[in-house]
């Protein structure tokens, strides 16, 4: 489980498809799911095979990729040596000819005919279809149990990245450093003696993430960055603890999710969304502190 969602796109028609700005609206779709969106487009096989690798959640490619360049393969003969490569990312197959048949009954292939599909724009009916297939990958591995896994594991990340930036926010300031250690004394009374013996990135970790945010909101400006911390624990530390003692439930229908019993919240999959989308915000604000402040 990871939270970003990974595309490789071949189609011989790149130039005209980024023009468009078409891997642009895949893009934002992604985007609005709490994804990280990477998408490769290449406009021939010699390239998608150098790119090519089982990391990408969907591959997306034309059938008649020889229209432009004689010695391109047919996507057919793409997709079947993908297959012998032992590779079964999710693919969607396109073609606009109205000539695309499933002849060699592969799993996870999606066979797309434009020339059938409503609509008038070739690339806009494959945009329409592929941000529907992201949509069904995306429900396959977002199961409440492994979302809740993934979360957990994404916010441990940022708490690693907070701590590194305050450790170098408090290197030199031994009146943090004392404050730093009165707390760890507070709460683990039975190692007091070892409070002077540990580093000070030992120390930080044995703290606490709420104290390592409170650390760091203590020793800067009541400015942007000031800001960033304090959304920080709204959207990160305070959901991520309420997540993590929630009860897993099912409802009349089957439906599995966790509740927060003390305040009521239902981690369903549009929680779950929300939170991806906060975490990937606070990602960019972490690259924003470290600028700031180191």
């Amino acid at each position: 489980m990871k939270l970003d969602y990974k595309i490789l796109w071949l189609d011989d028609k790149m130039e005209e498809i980024i023009q468009d700005d078409y891997p642009k609206e895949i893009h934002q779709y992604i985007e609005n799911q709490g994804f990280n969106p990477e998408i490769i487009t290449v406009k021939n096989e010699k390239d998608f095979f150098e790119y090519l690798n089982d990391t990408y959640d969907l591959i997306l490619t034309d059938y008649h990729l020889n229209e432009t360049s004689k010695s391109n393969r047919n996507g057919d003969k793409i997709v079947e040596e993908v297959r012998s490569r032992n590779i079964f990312t999710e693919i969607m197959f396109y073609s606009a000819q109205g000539d695309l048949v499933d002849t060699f009954k592969l799993d996870r292939i999606t066979f797309f005919d434009t020339k059938r599909a409503t609509g008038n724009v070739h690339y806009e009916k494959i945009i329409s279809k592929a941000t529907s297939l992201i949509e069904l990958t995306i429900k396959k591995f977002q199961h409440i149990v492994a979302m809740r896994g993934m979360i957990m594991n994404e916010t441990s990340s940022l708490d690693i990245e907070f701590t590194e930036i305050l450790e170098k926010v408090i290197l030199d300031n031994e009146q943090a450093i004392s404050k730093i250690k009165e707390r760890y004394k507070k709460f683990n009374s039975d190692n007091i003696d070892e409070t002077e013996t540990l580093l000070l990135k030992d120390l930080l970790y044995k703290i606490g993430a709420s104290h390592r945010w409170k650390g760091l909101k203590e020793n800067i400006a009541k400015d942007e960055c000031y800001n960033i911390l304090v959304d920080y624990e709204k959207d990160i530390i305070i959901t991520r603890n309420k997540f993590a003692h929630a009860v897993l439930e099912k409802d009349e229908n089957g439906r599995e999710y966790f509740k927060d019993k003390k305040d009521g919240v239902d981690f369903n999959e549009e929680k779950c969304k929300e939170i991806r989308i906060n975490i990937s915000k606070h990602k960019q604000n972490i690259i924003d502190l470290k600028s700031k402040l180191l």
